[in-house]
């Protein structure tokens, strides 16, 4: 099954994450399918590339429960 996942990168406790569609048997930072967005949980900043997460969204892709609250907020899906 294909997801919408967090993958993470960045330094020791300075962690930063891209959104990425990957095969869920894939390991954390695994190679992804497509890379789609970008997470700061220090700063808080979130990027998102919507009209891919859309498409990949139409064709079945599931999100992971943290990436959907992140897609909620940004209205993406209800």
């Amino acid at each position: 099954m294909i997801k919408i996942r967090l993958k993470r990168f960045g330094r020791k406790r300075q962690a930063s994450y891209r959104i990425v569609i990957m095969n869920s048997k894939t390991r954390r930072d695994g190679r992804p399918i497509r890379e789609v967005g970008f997470y700061d949980p220090i700063s808080k900043e979130t990027r998102l590339n919507t009209e891919e997460i859309k498409k990949w969204l139409d064709c079945g892709v599931q999100p992971t429960t943290t990436v959907k609250n992140m897609l909620i907020k940004a209205n993406l899906i209800k």
